[in-house]
């Protein structure tokens, strides 16, 4: 059986930017809901679990995110200036 691999330099290029080019509207959602959340006047057991998960679970994930589409993103951009040496393009 045949396995054939490779990819498209540009393309691959573009995904990385792509990946990268997120962190930034990701790190301004969590921007803006903190301090939406922050200036919302809401009290009670519901605003206090709310805001415990935004602070946790939500913020961390989101987070995690950013430095995983950083990381792939890096990964891609890397990837494709190694494909163009190894096909002679630079």
């Amino acid at each position: 059986m045949s396995m054939n691999y490779g990819a498209n330099p540009e393309q691959l290029t573009a995904l990385g930017t792509t990946l990268k080019n997120q962190v930034t509207p990701i790190n301004q959602l969590i921007q803006t809901v903190s301090n939406v959340l922050a200036n919302t006047t809401w009290t009670g057991p519901a605003r206090d679990q709310f805001e415990a998960d935004w602070n946790g679970t939500f913020k961390n994930a989101l987070t995690r995110l950013n430095t995983a589409f950083e990381a792939a993103g890096a990964d891609c951009v890397s990837r494709s200036e190694n494909l163009r040496v190894v096909m002679g393009a630079r």
